[in-house]
């Protein structure tokens, strides 16, 4: 990579791609899509991360992680500062890209199938999180169906965790389904609060006991399996505009690692005596929970067995690209990389920090909903670029349909907007608003609540006890400072829009109990 170069050949290097780089912006500027018209409908590849967290790559600033293919791919397009999910933990996510829909409109608010559904922890709570769909709708139209009506082939690859046999992603317009079904983390047997420990059979190893994805040889590695599948589905299809959605289960508990990998990173962390160093903040107020559970925020990234997943998960993407890449396709290859939902920071091992943001999963703050997103679209987004403008995981629905030539149906109650413009010109622009609506209490600590994000500022609502919490997100990008009471008029003015979105898309609130 160029960061390895001598520094006088860097900076001479760097100059230049400067230059193509500005050259290629003022030739977009005049054509929002000159892919379709030289190269016809481009295939896409759209990769999600299951738990990624915004800080956990190199070139989002780990310097324990190690990522030089994600690094390159985010050097090679666009990468977003502001890219959030569209709640902070999977399933709503997931619902939200298929469908281009906001969670709440879905009313698919929580993990499928929620906490709630375990009658030993309700009793704990103050009050009642509401009902939720416990499938993706079948009256929804996905992506993956949008796209075959205009000649598109889709596959689906990994985690799906968006309802039971019936609701698989061959039941939602894919063509192919490599892993996808109701679960939402490779196979394991079940998590032991009192040592913090997972306790399990197989998970990343094979065998995995996945009914729609046959086992491999004994010992192979679902990250790789995964590749390999997307690899030879674009292969068989390459002849015809493609849609692969790979979808990998890591970096999702359990905390299995590539033994070499592992010990490679033992080794870093006594290299850099991160050993010696305690990982957890134990005594932040906001993990004080009724309920039990241990809650504690990591606040380095320490966590070997966790860097030997992402490592994995790097090299997979830099197998997956340099496939297209030698089969001549990556001039007309959209890459889009994303997460769905904040890194786990708070509970559950407590694997990664989202450090400079507050909390990681489960949690409306920065850490549960802001996540590592990049964009590549050949002869459209500039070299190296960097968008700093707000955008959500709802937004990818009629961007990829722009991207292919098309766009949702009248008939669609569409919550995300096209932002193939920004694309071509990363210029800022922060006149929308963005909401998240999750009225139920995760597994990480998080409380029901609510929030909304216009320009800087972001407001929470938790529905306990109606307290709000604001923000100024350009001056505090770690939410320490809560401005609700010396800045009463932001607060009631992002209350009520807050308010009036729920309405509109028919938000469903806690009960008490």
């Amino acid at each position: 990579m160029i960061k390895f170069l001598p520094t006088p050949l860097r900076s001479f290097l760097l100059l230049i791609l400067l230059f193509f780089a500005t050259a290629c912006t003022k030739t977009q500027l005049k054509d929002d899509h000159p892919a379709h018209q030289a190269e016809g409908k481009p295939n896409i590849l759209f990769i999600l991360v299951d738990d990624l967290g915004w800080s956990d790559l190199g070139y989002s600033g780990s310097t324990f992680h190690e990522t030089p293919n994600i690094d390159q791919l985010a050097f090679q397009g666009m990468h977003f500062t502001n890219a959030y999910a569209a709640s902070p933990v999977c399933s709503p996510t997931r619902a939200s890209i298929m469908t281009g829909k906001h969670p709440a409109r879905l009313n698919l608010t929580d993990w499928i199938p929620g906490r709630q559904s375990k009658d030993n922890l309700a009793r704990f709570f103050k009050i009642m999180p509401p009902d939720f769909e416990q499938q993706l709708p079948h009256d929804e139209m996905t992506i993956a169906e949008a796209l075959k009506e205009v000649g598109y082939h889709a596959g689906f690859f990994g985690k799906w965790h968006l309802g039971k046999e019936g609701s698989w992603p061959e039941d939602h317009g894919f063509d192919i389904n490599k892993g996808g079904w109701e679960k939402g983390a490779p196979y394991y047997r079940k998590y032991n609060k009192n040592t913090d420990t997972w306790h399990g059979e197989s998970g990343f190893f094979s065998p995995y006991k996945n009914p729609r994805l046959d086992d491999g040889p004994e010992g192979e590695y679902l990250t790789d399996r995964l590749a390999d599948e997307t690899i030879k589905f674009i292969r068989q299809k390459r002849e015809q505009p493609f849609f692969a959605f790979l979808s990998f289960y890591t970096v999702h508990n359990p905390l299995h690692g590539k033994q070499a990998l592992v010990d490679k990173y033992v080794a870093k962390a006594k290299r850099l005596k991160l050993d010696k160093v305690s990982p957890f903040d134990e005594k932040k107020t906001r993990m004080n929970r009724p309920d039990p559970g241990i809650w504690k925020e990591r606040t380095i990234q320490s966590n070997a067995e966790y860097a030997a997943m992402v490592e994995s998960l790097d090299q997979n993407v830099g197998r997956v690209l340099d496939a297209i890449k030698n089969l001549g396709l990556d001039k007309n290859t959209v890459i889009i990389f994303t997460s769905d939902n904040g890194g786990l920071s708070t509970s559950e091992g407590s694997a990664t920090t989202n450090y400079p943001l507050r909390a990681g999963k489960g949690w409306l703050y920065e850490g549960g909903i802001r996540e590592p997103t990049i964009v590549k679209w050949p002869g459209v987004t500039p070299l190296n670029s960097v968008c700093d403008t707000p955008v959500n995981s709802a937004d990818f629905y009629p961007t990829i349909l722009s991207m292919a030539g098309s766009k949702p149906s009248s008939s669609q109650a569409i919550d995300g907007v096209d932002i193939s413009p920004l694309l071509a010109n990363p210029r800022e622009t922060d006149d929308r608003a963005h909401f998240w609506h999750y009225p139920h209490y995760s597994n990480q600590g998080g409380m029901p609540g609510a929030a909304v994000r216009l320009g800087n500022f972001k407001l929470i609502e938790f529905f306990e006890d109606q307290r709000v919490e604001l923000y100024d997100l350009a001056a505090d990008l770690g939410e320490t400072q809560d401005l609700s009471a010396v800045m009463p008029e932001k607060s009631n003015e992002l209350l009520a829009l807050l308010r009036a979105w729920q309405k509109g898309v028919g938000a469903r609130l806690p009960r008490e109990r």
